[in-house]
């Protein structure tokens, strides 16, 4: 087991090689859910994540002969950077295995750290298992991402840096994938003050430790956004710490996930991958559980993919109708196009894309469908802006 002696030896010897990021209210994202929202900012971190602690725990505390052996770790991305970069500046050779499919942004960046990246499986056990092969065949010691009482003392600072800004919190609402960040703050949080309440957020394709506490079969799979917490094995010390401090680990659906990196770049103007907004989407799903608590949300981490993030930004534009394709039929005339678009304008649309359809269509032969795709400012002014356009006698379906 873990203990708050070993979290706080861990802060001590991380001190100066990592930021002490901050944690702030926010007012905002508070009256959004109706909780006090208090803000951990690990994206911060020189890679972006909160796994720098207990990477670089787990690294001090090698001996020489084994700094010398160097080191192996299998990733999806974060632990893959953190245990990259520290390794690097402790002229430790690292080799990190992620699997396939991991976004290509921590594959550079991982890379770019000076670690050898090996891709091998198509999920984080098949690359773990390949990485033990290879731990074993060079002699390499083997740095796990969660299974390991050094890594979960190190994740557990994040919690005493916490309760030390903000020493009146209700709750602590954690994102789980193998399971050591929240039980590293877990067992720091508790010790300090037995009263606050842990829980945890998992995606709802890898609701492993969710299942797991509830003993039910492990289920996983799909696509997620929340790749960083998409482990189906997860810890069995993080399990026992987990069952014994951690009140419920909720689960999130996707879009949730995806609205909850919407809100915090649109808010915070912080940019959170899908796992470091877990902890919010908790929040927007479950409002009741959590209205007026004072709460703090890790943002854990910060890694991902522009590909992605843009994605996510436009849907999140189209789930609020910000964002909105309208299909128009008109007669195919000269001017009619003009007195449509003039009417969008009036009424405070941006026209972003238009499509005209005369072959493909339903309407009659001298009529025209024209899709336009428009910008509003919310909901209440797009059905505003197709209310005018239907009062002017223009033929619209939204879709």
């Amino acid at each position: 087991m873990v203990t708050l002696d070993d979290i706080r030896a861990a802060a001590k010897r991380i001190a100066g090689a990592l930021e002490p990021t901050p944690c702030v209210h926010s007012r905002t994202l508070s009256k959004l859910t109706g909780a006090e929202v208090f803000l951990k900012f690990e994206n911060l971190q020189f890679t972006a994540s909160f796994k720098e602690r207990g990477a670089l725990n787990k690294l001090l505390s090698l001996s020489d002969t084994d700094r010398r052996r160097g080191v192996i770790a299998m990733s999806a991305g974060n632990h893959a950077q953190a245990v990259a970069y520290h390794a690097a500046r402790l002229g430790i050779p690292a080799t990190i295995v992620m699997p396939r499919g991991s976004p290509n942004t921590k594959i550079r960046n991982t890379q770019v750290h000076g670690a050898t990246v090996v891709l091998e499986g198509d999920n984080l056990f098949e690359a773990g298992k390949h990485a033990r092969g290879l731990a074993a065949r060079d002699n390499l010691v083997f740095v796990h991402p969660y299974e390991d009482a050094l890594i979960i003392a190190g994740q557990g600072t994040v919690a005493l840096e916490m309760l030390e800004a903000v020493p009146d919190l209700e709750m602590l609402v954690v994102p789980v994938g193998g399971g050591g960040l929240i039980s590293g703050m877990a067992t720091a949080a508790r010790s300090l003050n037995p009263n606050i309440q842990i829980y945890g957020v998992e995606s709802k394709n890898y609701p492993s430790m969710h299942q797991r506490l509830n003993n039910l079969p492990v289920e996983c799979g799909g696509d997620t956004i929340a790749e960083g917490i998409a482990v189906k094995d997860v810890g069995n010390i993080a399990f026992g710490i987990i069952r014994e401090l951690v009140k419920e680990v909720l689960v999130v659906k996707e879009e949730t996930i995806e609205r909850a990196v919407v809100a915090l770049i649109e808010i915070e103007k912080t940019v959170a991958e899908g796992a470091g907004g877990a902890a919010l989407a908790a929040l927007l799903e479950h409002p009741v559980r959590f209205a007026g608590k004072r709460i703090g949300l890790p943002i854990s981490g910060g890694n991902i993919d522009s590909r992605v993030l843009a994605s996510v930004l436009m849907r999140g534009l189209v789930r609020d109708a910000r964002l909105v394709r309208v299909r128009v039929t008109m007669p195919d005339i000269s001017g009619s196009l003009a007195k449509v678009a003039g009417l969008i304008a009036d009424g405070g649309g941006n026209i972003v894309e238009v499509q005209h359809q005369r072959v493909f269509s339903t309407a009659s032969a001298k009529s025209t469908e024209i899709e336009f795709l428009i910008e509003t400012r919310d909901r209440e002014h797009t059905e505003a802006l197709i209310a005018r356009l239907e009062s002017n006698g223009v033929r619209v379906s939204a879709f």
